[in-house]
């Protein structure tokens, strides 16, 4: 689809100027707003991540898509990507066009909390008026996908009820939850890398939670598998989803799911080789894309490199070692960055320290690949500045934020 502008010139010339004052005060606009939503709709953070409330990330996230909706306003058609990342999470998380225009009038009254005098009734004005055309892209783009979620072959509207019919320990942190529809009807496919929400109601908790966790097996199964690293709260907040996974549900459980969804996923198409680097949990989306490259295509050149701490916290090492030994032509790479004494007895890793473009260099990593990546923020960033160092384009860098998108050039790269 397209994004067609309503707005005239004026308007467009009033948000163009608001630019510089959104890089300067959008993140003041955005926590002021959540805080006013919230105060008036606490009914909403049963669909918010409280985490990412509570950390700045959801703020700053929002903060650059309005600095994007600005910088672009007279051609959205160029934010279509952006707007068709966050609409798969909002179809994911059940947000409705009833939806819009809380947000906006929230949104308006930050403005103006924040910028006070400068926020005058002709620039408050034009960004009602954008504000309105940029939401009616987002619904009708989040209409397309409600409806193509729930029309397809096994799909469905809204949550629905699946049993735990496995539970696996991958890693000390790390553990796996097979699913099968409770309704014993048919479940939907999905393409590798995309995910599902999950809605965990806790008995102790004030708002239900929802969080997004990667499909980590390949697509054409009769069960979804996800794979949850339990936050125990030492360098990151406690997670509660992720906790209660852990230690409240067991094989016989239910659990409520929304339907697959995510622009993050392999590309069957492509003819050239398959690079795929993950961190830490970051390697669930790329567990799926890995092993359906290796079978959909057994002739095309396939390396997964991996980087966790070292063996106790790294899962599906001997699944993706499995693959890599049914073909030749795939590589599998490990770096722990503090490999236990195990760990250096057996040498099960290829590097100590971090992934860095001179050990890359040295494996002959194709630079005509198609790289998919994802993992920790500053592993991500590190992935990203080597890539664009090898003049690596866009179109064949793929990969997915765990949580609210952020920016991954590095501030020492930024000229």
């Amino acid at each position: 689809m397209t994004a067609k502008n309503k707005l005239n010139e004026e308007t467009i010339a009033i948000i163009k100027s608001t630019v510089p004052v959104l890089a300067e005060h959008g993140e003041a606009i955005t926590k002021q707003f959540y805080h006013l939503l919230f105060t008036n709709h606490p009914e909403l953070l049963h669909m918010f991540n409280h985490v990412n409330q509570s950390e700045g990330k959801q703020q700053r996230a929002l903060a650059q898509s309005i600095y994007a909706a600005a910088a672009h306003i007279d051609k959205l058609d160029e934010i279509l990507p952006v707007v068709k990342q966050i609409a798969h999470k909002h179809r994911s998380l059940q947000v409705k066009a009833e939806h819009y225009p809380i947000v906006g009038k929230y949104l308006l009254i930050a403005m103006k909390d924040v910028l006070q005098e400068a926020a005058t009734d002709e620039i408050l004005d034009a960004w009602g008026e954008a504000y309105s055309v940029i939401a009616d892209v987002f619904i009708a783009v989040e209409k397309e996908m409600y409806e193509e979620a729930e029309n397809q072959a096994g799909g469905w509207e809204g949550f629905r009820s699946f049993l735990v019919i496995d539970k696996v320990k991958e890693s000390e942190v790390i553990t796996s939850f097979y699913l099968q529809p409770a309704d014993g009807e048919r479940l939907a496919s999905y393409r590798p890398g995309q995910y599902v929400s999950v809605k965990a109601i806790i008995e102790e908790e004030e708002y239900n939670h929802i969080r997004q966790y990667s499909l980590s097996e390949v697509p054409g199964r009769d069960y979804y598998r996800i794979s949850v690293k339990r936050e125990d709260g030492r360098e990151t907040p406690a997670g509660i989803v992720s906790n209660y996974l852990h230690h409240s549900i067991e094989p016989g459980d239910k659990v409520e799911l929304t339907a697959p969804a995510g622009d993050f996923f392999f590309d069957k198409a492509s003819s050239r080789p398959a690079v795929f680097l993950s961190g830490g949990v970051g390697q669930t989306p790329l567990v799926s894309m890995f092993k359906t490259a290796a079978e959909d295509s057994p002739t095309k050149d396939i390396t997964y490199i991996h980087a966790a701490l070292n063996s106790s916290v790294h899962a599906f090492d001997q699944e993706i070692r499995d693959t890599a030994d049914r073909n030749e032509k795939i590589s599998y790479y490990l770096c722990y960055e503090l490999p236990n004494e195990s760990d250096k007895q057996k040498k099960v890793y290829d590097k100590e320290g971090f992934i860095d473009e001179e050990w890359l260099n040295s494996l002959a990593v194709s630079r005509d690949s198609e790289f998919y990546f994802c993992g920790p923020l500053p592993f991500m960033k590190a992935m990203y500045s080597i890539l664009k160092e090898w003049g690596v384009p866009d179109e064949r860098i793929h990969f997915e934020f765990f949580g609210p998108s952020d920016n991954l050039e590095r501030e020492d790269n930024k000229h």
